[in-house]
């Protein structure tokens, strides 16, 4: 496996007023994830990959966020949340239940 975790951030963006991540600060949410990883030495080769990813499909939901290889699924809300995960989920093992989408 290329990496440890990959983390895919919804950044669809939809122009017909319907729902979408984009409305939620998904785009400042993302740079913040990308930025901190990096910060913490958590980036590159068998370590964390933080990518864009167009329409995750629950749109209502937004922001959402999907880590694998675990497949967990999550929303957030500020940088506070983003920061709890990477804290509790990718450094320490342990996933944010609160967070968590069902």
């Amino acid at each position: 496996m290329s990496f440890s975790h990959h983390l895919f951030f919804c950044l669809n963006q939809r122009n017909n007023g319907e729902e979408c991540c984009e409305q939620h600060n998904a785009f400042a949410l993302f740079d913040y994830a990308k930025k901190r990883v990096k910060e913490l030495g958590l980036a590159g080769l068998r370590k964390i990959r933080v990518n864009k990813a167009s329409c995750l499909d629950r749109c209502a939901e937004g922001p959402v966020m999907v880590i694998y290889p675990q497949g967990i699924w999550y929303t957030f809300v500020d940088k506070d949340d983003v920061e709890e995960i990477i804290q509790s989920h990718l450094i320490l093992g342990h996933p944010v239940e609160r967070l968590q989408l069902t």
